[in-house]
């Protein structure tokens, strides 16, 4: 009866795994902060996508890893043809072609020295508008490296926009952008950083947005969507449900919601200690951010979720 009846639904093409692909590695390398998760080689990557695919997956959000010692200022690495992320898109689409939304983080922070998200001015801010060029430069490569959507995460100032014009100025008028329109400046990314080998020293506070507002991600959100965003994101998800149901509320294009790494190892943490149901507070996690509105969730279990529900667990 409670199944018939139930009001929110999940489904494995609600989900979206997020994934990190290191260069110069041979084996996969477990993340420590996130039990379960690796950093994957090329080959094991593919694979990672395909069982996406066989489970019903919806999309796979690639970021890219480096080898130590091609980080820099401007983080080049990021709009190198060649570089991890790039040639790891290539895998990924040759691999599934398009039975998988193949998406990419846009973002610099992987690959400067200094961790940020842009490059920084002679005082060490970072300045947003010299980060704006990296990024159409970003987009272009990602797109012509077979993404089909770009995902800017490093909340500057008109990004969308800029975003908007550098792949329509190539002629990828079909690469949609996924807009990290609410990224909050948040103590729940921190086993993230040691996914992506981050070199950050300090915070993001001066781009990212502060918990206690909410009213700045509704201007956010119209900013974005006069940008042209195809679709908007609220991250982190479950400590901002009341962020998520106000956007999905106002906006008529679709949301999506990141459930993120310490979400992720919280959950993990507490059962491997045998103090939750690891399995139950998943689903109850998931089904509550599907509940405020989110209309896709990228999920480290997306792919093992989605096999459950498929079997109908």
């Amino acid at each position: 009866m409670r199944r018939m009846v139930a009001e929110t639904r999940l489904h494995p093409a609600d989900l979206i795994l997020p994934a990190f692909v290191r260069e110069g590695v041979s084996e996969p390398v477990p993340i420590a902060a996130m039990p379960g998760v690796v950093q994957h080689t090329r080959d094991t990557l593919r694979k990672a996508a395909a069982e996406a695919v066989a489970a019903g997956v919806s999309g796979i959000m690639l970021f890219g890893v480096p080898e130590d010692g091609k980080k820099d200022a401007d983080g080049t690495a990021g709009t190198d043809p060649d570089g991890i992320l790039q040639v790891a898109l290539r895998d990924v689409r040759a691999e599934v072609g398009d039975d998988l939304v193949i998406m990419s983080d846009l973002c610099l922070d992987e690959y400067t020295d200094h961790g940020h998200c842009g490059v920084l001015d002679e005082h060490g801010r970072v300045d947003n508008d010299a980060t704006l060029e990296r990024y159409a430069e970003m987009a272009q490569v990602q797109a012509d490296a077979g993404a089909h959507v770009v995902g800017p995460s490093g909340m500057m100032d008109g990004q969308v926009g800029v975003i908007r014009d550098a792949l329509d100025t190539i002629g990828k008028e079909d690469v949609s952008i996924l807009a990290y329109t609410a990224k909050y400046s948040s103590a729940f990314y921190g086993p993230f950083r040691e996914a992506v080998g981050s070199s950050l020293v300090g915070d993001r506070k001066t781009y990212q947005q502060d918990p206690a507002n909410l009213r700045e991600s509704m201007r956010e959100l119209a900013l974005d969507l006069e940008e042209g965003a195809d679709m908007v994101m609220v991250k982190p998800a479950g400590p901002y449900l009341d962020v998520l149901a106000k956007v999905a509320e106002s906006v008529d294009v679709p949301v999506a919601a990141y459930q993120i790494s310490g979400e992720y190892s919280m959950i993990e943490a507490a059962a491997e200690k045998g103090w939750i149901d690891r399995d139950k507070a998943i689903l109850e996690t998931l089904t509550g951010i599907r509940r405020a509105g989110a209309r896709t969730i990228l999920t480290y279990w997306a792919t093992e979720v989605a096999q459950k529900l498929s079997r109908g667990l």
